[in-house]
């Protein structure tokens, strides 16, 4: 069965950080990008950050650019989301993703596999 868990969510300060985890099963990790998406309340679900299963090629999106940095490991199947200088702005339910077609990542209807999401909550 083809899974997606998310781990490391909760409740932090401004400025503070947090770092989330997603676990995938190994048929999907050995073969697919990984990345993440956010969504906050009322808002549409927004790109975050994606990894090439290569590990060679990232890209971010602008509004987390030079905060926040997505890395996996392979041996343990697992990709990781370091979000550092954490504003109330990034306050959403995040999402781990994986797709085998790099261009996915621009159309979040079209992610071949989706988790069930962790809370992040930024206080002011």
């Amino acid at each position: 069965q083809v899974q997606l868990v998310e781990s490391g969510g909760g409740l932090v300060q401004a400025g503070g950080s947090l770092r989330l985890s997603c676990a995938a099963s190994g048929r999907i990790f050995s073969n697919y990008h990984m990345g993440w998406f956010r969504q906050a309340p009322g808002k549409e679900r927004e790109f975050v950050a994606a990894l090439s299963w290569l590990g060679g090629t990232t890209r971010y999106g602008d509004s987390v650019k030079d905060r926040f940095t997505i890395s996996r490991d392979n041996a343990n199947y697992t990709v990781f989301l370091q979000m550092n200088s954490l504003k109330p702005e990034d306050t959403a339910v995040y999402y781990c993703a994986a797709v085998q077609q790099w261009s996915r990542f621009s159309r979040w209807a079209e992610i071949d596999y989706w988790g069930q999401g962790t809370q992040v909550t930024v206080s002011s």
